[in-house]
């Protein structure tokens, strides 16, 4: 199904409301929804009663129906942000299905004045998550001052310090958000990764971005581990008396897998118990650990 014709809601033929022919353009969809008719407030106060009372489907789909109109003429407000008319258009129907919803007839509101704000979320949504690979918005706050410069800022060129004065002044925002803002406007994304196979085109990101493993924070922490395993571990192990340092030699140190001497074939060689080995090796462990902290 195309984004265009996902914007009919089913069963629209059924309720008689006017959309015939093929939608599947944008154009066409618009046509077909500014034939749409007008709800009086009187129709629209007994559809919005008989939905909340009722649960009548058929109440919202008019209410719906009968508000497109308003979904497209906000969705052609957001063209400049380069995303397709008939995914705004979408996302804004999304938002006005909320508010037909939650829309109370004893408030003394139209509902083309309520569902604005459901509207405009739902594409406010779509928009910052679409424009960027990367989020430019995020708080509350931020996601105000993205849509007041989009609309406020006249051209492509960088602001001058006393155009950021004065949309600082006008939006009540500090200087320096105005111009963090307008940088994460201006950038663009860029490929992390080469698009071709061509060795001679990659030069993309992926191809200079130095390792993490030369950070000097992982620098450090290399040379301490090589330090902590070299002169930490000797000066640890001179700690030991003789029999000590056997035991945790044989136990840990002989093979590079960790497969050393067994308790049993230790307690053969000294003649005593493997019990008492473990006394021995564990308590050299503990005067090996208080030895390391010095390095660690």
């Amino acid at each position: 199904m195309s984004a265009q014709s996902a914007l009919v809601p089913a069963g629209t033929r059924a309720l008689g409301l006017g959309f015939t022919g093929n939608l599947g353009n944008i154009d066409a969809y618009i046509s077909a929804v500014n034939r749409l008719p007008m709800l009086s407030h009187e129709e629209e106060v007994s559809l919005a009663k008989s939905l909340r009372d009722k649960n009548d489907l058929d109440a919202a789909q008019k209410l719906v129906m009968s508000h497109l109109r308003l979904v497209v003429s906000i969705a052609r407000g957001y063209l400049g942000y380069g995303l397709p008319h008939a995914d705004l258009i979408q996302e804004g129907n999304i938002g006005l299905m909320k508010a037909v919803k939650r829309f109370d007839p004893n408030q003394g509101v139209r509902l083309v004045s309520y569902a604005m704000h459901w509207i405009k979320a739902e594409m406010h949504e779509y928009i910052l998550k679409n424009w960027r690979l990367v989020k430019v918005a995020t708080t509350k706050a931020q996601r105000k001052l993205f849509f007041n410069l989009r609309s406020n800022k006249v051209g492509l060129d960088a602001m001058s310090p006393q155009q950021v004065a004065d949309m600082a002044q006008m939006l009540g925002v500090k200087r320096e958000e105005v111009v963090e803002m307008e940088t994460r406007l201006s950038g663009r994304d860029i490929a992390l990764e080469a698009p071709t196979d061509d060795e001679d085109d990659k030069f993309s990101p992926i191809a200079y971005l130095s390792s993490d493993q030369q950070e000097p924070t992982k620098v450090l922490e290399a040379n301490d581990t090589v330090r902590l395993q070299s002169e930490g571990l000797e000066t640890a192990l001179g700690k030991l008396d003789p029999r000590s340092r056997r035991i945790v030699e044989a136990r840990w140190l002989a093979n590079d897998d960790g497969s050393g001497a067994t308790l049993h074939t230790l307690a053969e060689e000294f003649g005593v118990s493997a019990e008492r080995i473990r006394q021995i090796e564990s308590a050299a462990l503990k005067k090996m650990k208080t030895a390391l902290a010095a390095y660690i």
